[in-house]
């Protein structure tokens, strides 16, 4: 019997992968369901009415539930991680967070990134800083955040290794 080897899967990008400019179509969309909302939003102790009383929100401007914004921010940031933070040693922040249109239970979320900014870290050789423009946005197309993130990548060959199995 001959063996195989296996062949590594994507384990995302570390610090030399990135140029300024590259642009990243994240692979996944997510529908956002009325459970997703109200579970967010009750597990977050947001106590707005308009994200889980669907009474209430019939009464808005709106006519529904929004989505708890909070709930887009981790969801577009969780899609951009196979492609920016895969190999994270640190997430240094969000600037520049704007929600310029609402989502609403049901929309299905897309998004993409674009390298702003990296450089060396000045304190620490086995990373760099990474910056980015995330946009998210619906089924129609239409914009509903975008944001500046800069995280902290490991550098090639400095990462934590995943564990193998044991060849027996």
């Amino acid at each position: 019997m001959v063996a195989h080897l296996g062949t590594e899967g994507w384990r995302g990008r570390f610090y030399e992968d990135f140029q300024v400019g590259d642009v990243y179509e994240h692979a996944l969309g997510r529908t956002i369901t009325t459970t997703d909302n109200i579970w967010f939003t009750l597990l977050t102790q947001n106590t707005a009415p308009v994200h889980f009383d669907h009474h209430y929100a019939a009464q808005t401007e709106f006519g529904r539930p929004l989505v708890n914004s909070a709930l887009t921010l981790a969801l577009v940031t969780g899609q951009s991680v196979s492609d920016v933070s895969q190999n994270v040693m640190a997430n240094l922040g969000w600037d520049e967070v704007r929600l310029p249109s609402p989502v609403f239970e049901g929309d299905t979320i897309y998004s993409r990134s674009e390298v702003l900014d990296k450089r060396e870290s000045g304190s620490r050789p086995n990373v760099g800083l990474v910056s980015v423009r995330t946009t998210g946005f619906n089924q129609d197309g239409k914009v509903v955040i975008t944001y500046r993130r800069t995280v902290m990548v490991y550098k090639r060959g400095y990462a934590p290794k995943p564990p193998r199995p044991n060849e027996g």
